[in-house]
């Protein structure tokens, strides 16, 4: 083993250091011993950097600015975000859509992709990898507004109005979409139809990484059902599966907004539909006022940043 690793090019001793000794070490030094490991990553990191970290700089710094992508940006201060907050009531209509869109569909769609990845990981291989891209196929749906622009059709020849008036619960036909009563409803219900996607697979495979021998000592410690084996064994084995679709939910329902603006409309009926990015895409792409909806794109930030840190404490034991 030792003349193994001492012939081996790419075998460093310092893996053999404790973790602790290491960090003391100069980052110079750590660059210079490593610098095939940092060479190698480095196309993604400036690939990273100048389409993800440089926006979000430029995006803060324009927060205090007027920029109508005309003139040269003028700094104004905090006076965008006072503007968010004490005189823009759409933009509160907004960020109540948001919280409420979010907080049913994304704990509710992460419950859906953790159970039907839990049933589906019971199945035999053919019908588990058929049943698998049935149920992934609708975040690969391209033209999913058209589906549900003919389920939810205002007249009576739509799918669900004419299903329930002919079963006699309707006497006429409801406009699902544009009616501020039903209208968040509806989407909701099309946003958990496209929830199962990344996170749905991340669960897929999470299954796969736990120790199968696990649950042969869990049946000797007293497990008696596939109920206790989920919540004693395999839940605590899936954290990181389970938090990385925990942060892919959180993202996917705070940024809501496509599918409001192809099926609602733009703006939606009394701004029923109304989200934060929906009033983004208000600010940046038609009124062309970059500064604030810079300050909306900070803000819908710093919700998601909190909301994942409660997420990450729930999920994530303290050492």
């Amino acid at each position: 083993m030792i003349s193994t690793r001492n012939n081996n090019p790419w075998f460093r001793k310092e893996w053999l250091m404790p973790e602790r000794m290491r960090s003391h070490e100069p980052l110079s030094k750590r660059i210079s011993k490593n610098k095939i490991s940092y060479l190698m990553i480095a196309p993604y990191f400036v690939l990273f950097s100048i389409f993800t970290v440089i926006p979000f700089i430029a995006s803060i710094a324009l927060s205090f600015t007027y920029f109508n992508m005309l003139e040269t940006p003028r700094f104004i201060g905090l006076s965008n975000y006072t503007g968010l907050f004490l005189n823009d009531d759409v933009f509160l209509i907004a960020i109540q859509n948001t919280l409420i869109f979010a907080f049913i569909t994304g704990p509710l769609s992460y419950v859906v992709c953790f159970f039907f990845a839990w049933l589906i990981n019971e199945l035999p291989k053919i019908p588990k990898i058929f049943i698998t891209l049935v149920f992934y196929a609708p975040a690969l749906a391209g033209n999913f507004t058209f589906i549900w622009s003919v389920i939810f059709s205002t007249d009576q020849y739509g799918l669900l109005n004419g299903t329930l008036m002919n079963l006699g619960i309707l006497d006429e036909p409801i406009a699902w979409l544009t009616n501020p009563s039903t209208s968040m409803i509806s989407l909701i219900i099309v946003q958990l139809w496209l929830s199962l996607g990344a996170s749905f697979l991340a669960f897929i495979a999470g299954f796969k990484t736990v120790d199968r021998q696990t649950y042969e000592a869990g049946a000797i410690d007293g497990i008696r059902n596939r109920w206790q084996e989920l919540f004693f064994i395999t839940i605590p084995q899936m954290k990181p599966q389970m938090l990385f679709g925990a942060i892919i939910q959180i993202a996917t329902s705070f940024a809501v907004g496509g599918i409001s603006i192809a099926l609602a409309g733009f703006p939606s009926t009394d701004y029923s539909a109304h989200t934060i990015m929906t009033h983004i895409h208000d600010y940046g792409n038609i009124r062309f006022d970059m500064g604030y909806a810079s300050a909306i794109s900070v803000v819908l930030l710093l919700v998601m940043l909190l909301v994942n840190k409660v997420i990450t404490s729930l999920l994530l034991e303290k050492d």
